[in-house]
């Protein structure tokens, strides 16, 4: 609900605020009051597009501020977290343009864009006028208002078209895939029997070529090992090195433990000389390879690194290489079978959506026919009896909200052809059929501000009575904003705005006045009477409020 407007330096207006109420609120007053700048200022603050020149001549920027409430389940939330703003229970938006055409915009003093505005401002307020091209008037919007009116959740049907879209997509994929793999078959065949022959693995290339490297090493070393080896057989140091110790042991005891150092110290040698031997025999069995095992260690390390380069990849990744081509060859031959699953998928997926659809389509009728019924029983005390309102669904495209298109027509007069609303009424039948639909449609869109513009024109008498009763039963669940030139609307308001021109200091000036009780019977008064307001005026006027 709209709490306050406050207004500074808009075309003729300098200074205004307005504390809204909920209800039916009034604005009235002389044409080219200022009536009009009101809603300028507020479509300037929501975003609206409209004129660019707004600033008041001599001001340097122009501000508006609007504060709305928010009860907790506000369409307006989802649109501020979206924009990472934290909802509050109070809104409060503000906008200024500057002289020089700039403007800024604000949500809770967080810098917004104009498209976050017109986001907040579809959950916030709604406008209606003889020109509600955006609104009622839009054969675009009407398909959507029936679906509000029959309370219809669209969400399953739209699950089963993003589905169907989906089933479609990969048969579409499958196909594309089949047709390309079909210009390279005989390279593809080709390619997985040579990889897979091959069979390379992740890690093999460097491993090959280590034992490569290491066998190759082997060959160069294993003749010098192998002459140490028999440098320190029984042949070489060690026998030499038995025979001293045995002659020695055999002079020991003559020697009277002179030999006994020397002894031990070959007995070390000989220990030391052993562990050499070892280390020489495993180092030579390390080195012992078959020549026909390098031979075939340097084939295989060639042929991957060569399949390496004919398919453009790392060695390590020929593996997962020839696995994409083996699927890419599988798709292949998977051929029709494949194809005719997805195929069936498809057919099973569009038959659910047709089904859902056809149930949706139903659900319309039904709800186009209480439509109609509820509009019939609305245009009798709007003095439009003769009227017929019929809402016409035909077959559309298939989308995600079905396949029916829903246009709202009327026809004015008994026998004549029906047709749309802003080209067969005339602008006070058009401001009737507006206000009936908005009757029979309200109650779906909770927390919305309404405002009407001059909806009541070229109707009085009885039909205006008409009009205002039923734009207070809008406001007894809604907040109702309506700028009219009616008394007898202006009379079921609770609570009344005047809005005049001042000159002040020389300059043109717009004010809003809120009017008391006597205040709003002279304001009456002056409706129904003109420039001369007579008692018998007051008279009336006080007899329309008291209605």
């Amino acid at each position: 609900m709209l709490r306050n407007l406050e207004i500074r330096d808009i075309l003729i207006i300098d200074r205004l605020a307005l504390d809204m109420a909920p209800g039916l609120n009034v604005l009235t007053g002389e044409t080219g009051a200022g009536k009009s700048i009101l809603l300028d200022a507020l479509g300037m603050v929501l975003g609206w597009k409209g004129r660019a020149d707004l600033v008041r001549a001599g001001a340097e920027k122009g501000e508006v501020t609007a504060v709305f409430d928010l009860s907790p389940g506000h369409a307006a939330r989802a649109v501020l977290d979206e924009a990472g703003i934290e909802a509050e229970d109070e809104l409060i938006l503000r906008r200024i343009a500057h002289a020089d055409g700039r403007r800024q915009a604000f949500a809770n003093d967080r810098r917004v864009s104009a498209e976050v505005l017109r986001g907040l401002s579809e959950t916030l307020v709604e406008l209606h006028g003889q020109q509600d091209d955006r609104g009622l008037l839009n054969p675009r919007g009407h398909r959507a208002l029936l679906d509000s009116f029959a309370a219809v959740d669209l969400a399953p049907l739209r699950g089963l078209w993003a589905a169907q879209r989906q089933a479609r997509d990969a048969l579409f994929e499958a196909e594309a895939q089949i047709a390309r793999a079909k210009t390279e078959e005989d390279f593809l065949r080709h390619a997985v029997a040579e990889l897979e022959k091959l069979a390379p693995q992740p890690g093999e290339e460097a491993a090959l070529d280590a034992r490569r490297r290491a066998m190759q090493a082997g060959a160069r070393i294993r003749e010098d090992i192998g002459r140490a080896q028999g440098a320190l057989s029984d042949d070489g140091a060690e026998g030499r090195m038995r025979d001293a110790y045995r002659w020695l042991t055999q002079a020991a005891d003559k020697a009277e433990g002179r030999l006994d150092p020397a002894l031990a110290a070959l007995d070390r040698a000989l220990e030391e000389l052993s562990q050499a031997q070892a280390g020489v025999e495993a180092c030579i069995e390390a080195l012992d390879f078959d020549p026909s095992e390098l031979e075939r260690s340097e084939e295989r390390l060639f042929a991957i690194r060569a399949l390496a380069r004919k398919y453009g990849v790392a060695p390590d990744d020929l593996a997962a290489h020839a696995a994409a081509l083996a699927a890419r060859l599988e798709a292949l031959d998977a051929g029709e079978a494949g194809l005719g699953k997805l195929a069936r998928a498809v057919t099973a997926a569009e038959a659910e959506y047709a089904a859902a659809a056809k149930v949706l389509t139903k659900a319309r009728l039904a709800a186009a026919a209480r439509l109609d019924k509820a509009m019939a029983a609305e245009l009798a005390p709007l003095k439009m009896e003769r009227a017929v309102f019929r809402t016409v669904i035909s077959e559309a495209e298939p989308g995600p909200d079905g396949q029916d298109q829903v246009t709202f027509t009327v026809a004015t007069n008994p026998g004549a052809p029906p047709g749309a609303l802003n080209r067969i009424a005339s602008g006070g039948e058009l401001s009737r059929f507006l206000l009936a639909l908005k009757v029979c449609l309200t109650g779906r869109q909770p927390g919305l501000t309404m405002i009407f513009d001059e909806i009541d024109r070229g109707v009085g008498g009885a039909t205006a009575d008409a009009v205002g009763r039923r734009l207070k039963a809008l406001a007894a669940e809604a907040q109702v904003l309506v700028v009219t030139h009616s008394p007898q609307v202006a009379a079921f308001g609770a609570r009344h705005w005047r809005v005049e021109k001042r000159v002040k200091g020389g300059m043109t000036l717009s004010t809003v006045t809120a009017l008391n009780p006597d205040e709003r019977v002279e304001e009456l008064a002056r409706m129904l009477a003109g420039d001369t307001v007579t008692d018998a005026a007051r008279a009336a006027a006080r007899a329309l409020i008291e209605a």
